[in-house]
């Protein structure tokens, strides 16, 4: 279904590659999080070839909502939908889920919870997870699986992971049994399984071991970001990567900050999405090669140099601080858009000068570098 070739190791850093129907990833690789199939910030699929984006991922949850997965199914799946024609990576829902502490009530068939739109009762399962990720006919489906908050017990985490467990039993199954029929639009569609335990280091191992078993398409760390610590963090990925295949992908979900990709690349990690560039973005917070800057401040309304002095995102080719500060405070949607799109052109060519660094095997010596500038405005 999907082939994971490991072309080059650097310690622990990992260069790959991963053949899907939908095309080539080179890993490792950003994710750009269009969530309702769609950039927030006024950004298209075109953009995002532009922008040299490899893999867009979109969500479960909302796109069950609002237009609903059958109707994305009868316009042709999402690559049609939104005319997109790259690999696509639909989460399951069980982030969405957990994020509704509040309204859902978590059983062992699956979720109860209430639409954030309407309040209208719903329910999800592994099963109806993995029927809405068939209808959307996504290049991978996500497992699903409960996002544990952090801090929890021991006890709850034991109990919550055992039944991430049976669940992913139970996606696998489906998954299968939607591949084989007439009608599902991606018969290729693959699945990966999300390794869950909190910080608890031993747990994480052992699910890791269990899910190892199942032989899936890929792996995925779940549970982080949630308010652990970046050294909690850095400490579960590293003790987690050995324990993962190394013909696999491996996807850390939801990090994070130019730095965490960094560090979690050294550690042995393929896949990266975050809805951080974008929102920052949004917010005139942009990246540089000095690290962060706010366009509402006020030293940058006079300032004539685009974003970042080299770059050749659409934004920086064509347009001056000054110019974008004074779009926000006109309260222009276009301010937006050129943030947004400078911002996922920093990723997407960070992951760029990983994968070359990696080839080049210098990937230590560029790690160091990179950290240092980036701090030196911090």
């Amino acid at each position: 279904m999907g082939k994971y070739t490991l072309l080059k190791k650097e310690g622990s850093a990992r260069r790959g590659r991963f053949e899907t129907v939908h095309g080539t990833i080179e890993t490792p690789v950003f994710m750009n999080v269009g969530t309702l199939a769609a950039i927030k910030g006024a950004v298209s699929s075109m953009d995002l070839k532009e922008i040299r984006c490899q893999v867009e991922l979109s969500n479960t949850y909302h796109l069950h909502l609002r237009p609903g997965d059958d109707v994305v199914k009868e316009l042709g799946g999402l690559h049609k939908f939104m005319n997109w024609d790259r690999p696509i990576l639909t989460d399951s829902g069980g982030f969405q889920v957990f994020s509704l502490a509040g309204m859902r009530k978590i059983k062992e068939e699956g979720v109860y919870f209430s639409s954030h739109i309407d309040g209208r009762k719903i329910f999800m399962g592994p099963e109806e997870s993995m029927q809405i990720q068939s209808n959307l006919a996504s290049t991978i489906a996500m497992a699903f699986d409960e996002c544990i908050p952090n801090p929890s017990t021991r006890e709850y985490v034991i109990g919550s992971v055992a039944r991430t467990t049976r669940w992913l039993e139970r996606c696998k199954t489906e998954v299968d049994r939607l591949n084989s029929l007439e009608t599902t639009i991606n018969r290729n569609q693959m699945l990966f399984g999300i390794n869950q335990g909190g910080v608890y280091n031993d747990i994480r191992i052992e699910h890791a071991k269990r899910i190892v078993d199942m032989d899936l398409d890929g792996y995925a760390i779940g549970g982080l970001a949630v308010g652990e610590t970046h050294e909690e963090m850095y400490d579960v990925i590293e003790n987690v990567t050995p324990h993962l295949p190394h013909d696999k992908p491996i996807y850390l979900m939801g990090v994070g900050l130019p730095s965490n990709i960094l560090e979690a690349v050294d550690r042995g990690v393929d896949f990266f999405d975050c809805v951080l560039p974008a929102r920052n973005g949004r917010h005139g917070h942009v990246f540089t090669k000095n690290g962060k800057i706010n366009l509402f401040n006020k030293k940058f309304e006079l300032d004539g140099a685009p974003i970042d002095e080299g770059c050749d995102c659409p934004a920086c080719r064509n347009y001056s601080r000054a110019y974008i500060r004074h779009l926000f405070k006109a309260k222009e949607m276009l301010a937006m858009r050129l943030c947004v799109l400078h911002n996922l052109y920093f990723y997407n060519k960070l992951m760029e000068e990983i994968r070359a660094a990696l080839d080049g095997g210098y990937f230590k010596q560029y790690k160091k570098q990179k950290l240092e500038e980036w701090n030196g405005r911090a």
